[in-house]
């Protein structure tokens, strides 16, 4: 009878070479082969998430630079961006450059350093922006232009841009000067009122309305300043223009966006005028406040320029996150209204 010590050591010979055979991987030679290891099961292998779906369940954040709050139509805009981000789940960092290009410099460079995912810019004036957008570029962010452009010779520096056809927008309300006076063969003095100097839309704005005007000599520009987009603005340089001689007050007003507009409002009922009538006035955003001064008779007509960009904005970032090709220039689709038409739409004005 065999000992138990004796079994011991026949059981380690017995085993020791399929143990060696399973390290040495013992091939097709009829040695001994390797045990196959069990298959996980489907609950198993989705324990854990994937490199992918971690990163699709961190929510996208967007560093936007918005260049200030000097209208209404900024506040809408700004007020579309902020419900656009929330409902689309994007983590939005905003920061107001209180009109200051350099305070957008430094917004933008604190975005860099948070590593933001997506940045946008509304700029506060169109040049003298290379260099910032060549500090995005390096860290690997794409960029957004939003409203108001930007004069770079590398438009590869930003995705694209998001906004109005201010030109077209200038041409529009000279179209509707040329209509309204073309009854008039005598010369028609016109005043303007421009927006923040160098900026996009004032630029635009009147390129689109001189051009416009160019082939009809009795509508003169004659008497022009800026006003700074704001209301304050407006009713100060409508002030300064109607302390001329009678002989030279102007006829039409084209002020570059609504603010003005209103201001210009108030100045011309100090002179004694009828706004509207004594003066014929139109004017660029589509507020719902120029729409009741369009109403109550006061301004003729608004050509639109819609602030409601948050949306666009939104889908535009997650089809760069989603690494979509997206074309260079998108144009937000706007109109023109006269008094005519704006006790009907004036309920429809979002902002």
């Amino acid at each position: 009878m065999r000992t138990v010590k004796g079994c011991l050591v026949l059981l380690f010979f017995v085993l020791t070479p399929m143990v060696l055979g399973g390290c040495t991987g013992g091939g097709n030679n009829g040695g001994p082969q390797a045990l196959p290891m069990p298959e996980p099961s489907p609950a198993a292998l989705t324990l854990l998430p994937s490199a992918a779906e971690m990163a699709a369940d961190k929510p996208v954040v967007l560093g936007f630079s918005q260049l200030g709050s000097e209208s209404t139509w900024r506040e809408a805009n700004t007020a579309s961006i902020r419900e656009a981000a929330g409902e689309a789940g994007i983590t939005l960092l905003l920061k107001n450059a209180e009109q200051d290009q350099q305070k957008q410099f430094e917004a933008i460079r604190s975005f860099i350093r948070s590593g933001v995912d997506v940045i946008a810019i509304a700029p506060v004036v169109q040049t003298g922006w290379e260099p910032i957008l060549l500090e995005i570029k390096q860290a690997g962010i794409p960029v957004i232009i939003l409203d108001r452009s930007v004069n770079v010779p590398d438009s590869s520096l930003y995705v694209t841009f998001i906004g109005s056809d201010f030109y077209e927008e200038g041409v529009k309300a000279a179209k509707y000067v040329r209509d309204k006076m073309r009854h008039h063969s005598e010369v028609i003095r016109i005043a303007e009122l421009q927006g923040t100097v160098g900026s996009t839309p004032s630029i635009d704005r009147g390129r689109g309305f001189r051009k416009m005007l160019a082939g009809q000599p009795n509508l003169r520009i004659t008497l022009s300043a800026t006003a700074d987009f704001t209301r304050s603005g407006g009713h100060e340089v409508m002030k300064i223009f109607l302390q001329q001689p009678k002989e030279q007050w102007p006829q039409v007003l084209y002020s570059h966006n609504d603010d003005m507009a209103i201001g210009a409002v108030e100045a011309i009922k100090e002179a004694g005028l009828v706004p509207g009538e004594d003066i014929i006035i139109v004017s660029v955003d589509g507020t719902r406040r120029a729409f009741e001064q369009m109403v109550a008779g006061s301004i003729n007509a608004v050509v639109e320029c819609n602030p409601l960009l948050g949306p666009l904005l939104m889908q535009a970032v997650k089809e760069v996150m989603a690494g979509r090709t997206l074309p260079k220039r998108m144009v937000t689709p706007e109109d023109i209204y006269t008094r005519e038409l704006a006790a009907i739409e004036i309920n429809n004005r979002k902002y």
